[in-house]
């Protein structure tokens, strides 16, 4: 039982830091005068953390924290950015433009000290 509710706390904590690591990178990007449309968009195939909106476009938004930065990045993997990308077509269907909408993927990393960085355009053009 102590194995289990020590992970139960961990996997808690870990969740929370999540949270702390989106608000930082949403609190980031409205600073710069963007606006968040939606904070973890959930469709059928999953989850998006951050949903910008930059001008007639969208910006979506990996946040990963760990300590480091190079931490933090190397846990954005290929399956994760086709997934994110499929939720984000999903998402596009409820827009006026729909896949006319002009979008970029952004991952944004959190390290330990709070510090972030911001990759834009790290998935490419769509």
């Amino acid at each position: 039982m102590a194995v289990q509710s020590n992970r139960a706390h961990r996997g808690g904590m870990a969740f929370h830091a999540g949270l702390a690591a989106e608000g930082r990178i949403a609190m980031d990007y409205e600073r710069r005068g963007f606006t968040i449309a939606h904070t973890r968009w959930r469709g059928k195939r999953g989850e998006i953390d951050l949903i910008v909106q930059d001008g007639e476009g969208l910006i979506f938004v990996e946040v990963k924290q760990s300590q480091s930065f190079d931490r933090a990045a190397l846990r954005v993997s290929a399956a994760q950015m086709r997934r994110i990308s499929h939720c984000a077509e999903e998402y596009l269907g409820s827009q006026p433009r729909g896949s006319l909408t002009d979008v970029h993927f952004d991952v944004a990393l959190v390290n330990g000290h709070g510090e972030t960085q911001i990759i834009e355009n790290a998935f490419g053009h769509c």
